[in-house]
């Protein structure tokens, strides 16, 4: 079986060049993007396991707009989504009540940025593990 394959669509290199290594020691094939273009792109070329994608990008939260077209893609419908973000360090607001909503934020995780790697991986495992 090979290793699952996790996309990352960040624009911020330091944090992509970091969380990379952290996955490549637990054996995933880690691709990744810098913005949602790049990023339509890699998902366009092969579906990977598990799309890791900041909310902040570009000229704000394109993050958001990008998980809206994505569950509205048949292709992506069975593709955990873990959103990260550095939103509420940013900007000193938090999503109010339940972060993750169908409409709002249509993904399957939420962690903000600084996450420690050990959450970030027991995180990853668990949204691989609904698919297997």
């Amino acid at each position: 079986m090979s290793a699952p394959t996790i996309l990352i669509i960040d624009d911020d290199p330091d944090f992509v060049e970091v969380t990379k290594v952290i996955l490549e020691t637990k054996e995933y094939t880690v691709r990744s993007a810098g913005n949602p273009d790049e990023g339509w792109a890699s998902l366009k070329q092969d579906v990977p396991d598990l799309l890791i994608l900041d909310v902040m990008m570009g000229k704000g939260a394109e993050g958001f707009i990008m998980a809206r077209n994505i569950r509205k893609d048949s292709r992506y419908a069975e593709m955990p989504i873990l959103m990260l973000t550095s939103m509420r360090e940013q900007t000193g607001f938090d999503f109010p009540g339940e972060r993750i909503h169908s409409k709002f934020l249509p993904v399957d995780d939420y962690v903000e940025k600084g996450v420690e790697p050990k959450v970030l991986l027991e995180k990853i495992e668990q949204q691989l593990g609904k698919n297997s």
